[in-house]
């Protein structure tokens, strides 16, 4: 697993950090990989379904033909 270091890390925020831990009932590195995740997590997450249907449905919704051909397949015929 990738590891970060944090150089030059003021005093007063590694308090804060370890005092925001303890808060929280965690470790101080526990603590900072919940604040970076949080971060850069995604507010919705996207799903691809759901934005193809309102896609469809902003351009007046789609007609598609989905019942499937029974008929049978014609086999393959090589001369």
């Amino acid at each position: 697993m990738p590891a970060v270091t944090v150089r030059n890390l003021p005093e007063e925020i590694h308090r804060a950090l370890k005092l925001r831990a303890v808060q929280h009932g965690r470790s101080t590195e526990a603590e900072i990989r919940e604040i970076l995740e949080e971060a850069v997590r995604p507010k919705v997450r996207l799903k691809i379904g759901s934005e193809l249907a309102a896609f469809g449905e902003r351009f007046g919704g789609l007609d598609l033909n989905d019942t499937r051909d029974q008929t049978p397949i014609e086999p393959a015929v090589f001369k």
